[in-house]
Parts: C-alpha cells; structure tokens; sequence
C-alpha cells in the first residue's frame, strides 16, 4: 500500500528493538497479545491508522496476524489492547494472533499507515478488504520488524 507522500511514520516498540527479537509473551507460546506501540511523525491531516502485522516466511505466503483500523492517532497502542476495529487474520479470528512460526524463525512486520480518515470498513474484513478501503486515503506509512522462532528450536533453523 503506497502512501501519497513520500512521509514516514515512525514505529517503536518498548518491549523489542528494530530487527530484535519478540518477546515470547507476545506469541502463541506465552499471553499471545500484543506488544505495546509507540507511532509518531504523524503528516498534518492524519485523523486514524491502520496497521496490518504479518508474517512474509509463512510456508503457504504471507500470513496475516493483526488487521486493525480506525486507530485514534494521538495516543500509543497499548499492550494487550483492542485500539480500533479488527479484521479477520489468517487463523480466522478477529483480532490479535502472535508469533506462531512452524519451523525457524520468522519475521514479523507491523506496518502502521497514517490515513486521512476513518475507513468505512466493518470488522472481520480480510487485508484485501482493508487496501482497498485504505486506497487514496494513506497520507504515511512505517513498520517495525522483529523475528520470532519457537522455543526448542535449534540456534540454525
């Protein structure tokens, strides 16, 4: 999803750094929420985000973990939070889905785009969904990314 600008917003995170790895309480091993968010360097005009976590080292392709939308800009994200309104991920619920990678490690991009309003998107839409709502409203985008491998997997895979 390409932004009308060339701005970028910033992503962080307190629990894990850029291209660090996610802490287990965030997977599907431990409390499977979600990691707290820090989004700034917002354009003018931005009035909601959206963010869209996935997993592009899936077996079958790019699995989606986290659809939300509708994000009020001025406040962070909170851990173990509902900020918005959620779509369907891979697993088929709304909501939040961890970490879960079958084999090795994965990495996990939660890509934030500033929109110019809210979306006229019901929950439980799937990504397909969401870009197309998203298309001609995105006024910035960013992402953090962090890898997550299993417990007991070995240091290699």
């Amino acid at each position: 999803m390409e932004s009308t600008t060339n701005a970028v917003l910033s992503v962080r995170c307190v629990a894990f750094s850029q291209g660090g790895h996610i802490p287990r309480q965030y997977s599907c091993e431990g409390e499977n929420i979600n990691p707290p968010l820090i989004i700034s360097d917002f354009p003018e005009g931005t009035r909601s985000l959206a963010i869209i976590m996935e997993d592009p080292d899936a077996p079958g392709g790019t699995f989606d973990h986290w659809l939300v939308w509708n994000i009020p800009p001025n406040e962070p994200v909170a851990e173990n939070s509902v900020p918005g309104i959620s779509g369907r991920n891979s697993f088929g619920n709304t909501g939040y889905g961890g970490p879960c990678p079958p084999s090795g490690q994965h990495r996990y991009f939660f890509r934030v785009f500033a929109l110019d309003g809210d979306l006229d998107l019901l929950a439980g839409a799937d990504k397909k969904a969401l870009h197309a709502a998203m298309q001609g409203h995105v006024l910035a985008s960013g992402e953090l990314m962090g890898y997550y491998k299993k417990s007991g997997e070995p240091a290699n895979s």
